[in-house]
């Protein structure tokens, strides 16, 4: 378990949100899979909640800004300069979806696509920090790059996060992890995904953790959801991959689970 009370240093991944068709329904498919409790972001955020596991956030969940839009979750790196960061967004081949924007008095943000197709934001924290608790039961544990275009993926976060990266050598898996540029640590991962149908885009994966992920994906189930992966052991421990009830994917992983 790790609680932060402090902003996450440049190109973490730190926070992950949910834009949901019916955030209701949302909110009740996770709270009874993960406990989460919910606290409004106030009147002006347009029904954006935060979710939280004992007090602290680790989540967003809200309506969609577009109802064309997928239902996904959506990973946010950490910038000390969203306005620079967007710069060398577009500079390295990117594209910006929403220009940088503060949001009230919570921090800074831009919505960017990687040279390769993928979805992801940048924030720069004001009160809102980003997840106040990661590394247990229910809260952020691992964020990863799914990608056709691996050379070029990696190319694009190295020039505009200044990350490094360190390859995972497993047969048949091409992967890597990232390394932020502050302190060296392993922060995330790029994954070169041969089994990416046509139609799916290259995306960010965001992995909660479980103290007991046969329990989990079997709740899940019961609550909607289906097993797009069954509960299986991994180098990381036992993991499974969830679509949600409106069609969102992501990872339960029991991962050896250390502090920040």
């Amino acid at each position: 378990m790790s609680t932060r009370i402090s902003s996450w240093p440049a190109a973490t991944p730190m926070w992950v949100d949910l834009g949901a068709d019916d955030p209701e329904a949302a909110k009740d498919f996770y709270s009874g899979l993960f406990g989460w409790d919910f606290i409004s972001g106030g009147e002006d955020a347009g029904g954006y909640v935060l979710a939280c596991v004992g007090g602290r956030a680790v989540a967003g969940l809200g309506p969609k800004q577009d109802p064309q839009m997928p239902t996904t979750w959506t990973t946010f790196l950490g910038s000390d300069d969203v306005d620079v960061t967007a710069k060398k967004v577009t500079a390295a081949g990117g594209q910006l979806i929403a220009q940088p924007f503060d949001v009230m008095d919570s921090g800074r943000m831009a919505l960017a696509v990687d040279s390769a197709g993928a979805v992801f934001g940048v924030w720069q924290a004001g009160n809102h920090i980003g997840a106040e608790r990661v590394n247990e039961h229910g809260a952020l544990c691992w964020n990863e790059l799914h990608t056709r275009d691996y050379a070029a993926a990696r190319s694009f976060y190295a020039e505009v996060f200044d990350v490094s990266y360190q390859d995972v050598t497993e047969d048949g898996l091409v992967y890597s992890t990232i390394r932020r540029p502050l302190d060296g640590r392993e922060v995330g991962g790029v994954h070169h995904d041969t089994e990416l149908s046509g139609t799916t885009p290259n995306h960010w994966m965001t992995w909660f953790a479980s103290d007991y992920v046969e329990g989990s994906a079997t709740r899940a189930v019961e609550l909607g959801a289906t097993l797009l992966e069954p509960v299986t052991d991994s180098p990381l421990g036992r993991m499974a991959v969830v679509r949600g009830p409106q069609g969102e994917k992501f990872g339960l992983i029991d991962a050896p689970r250390t502090s920040e």
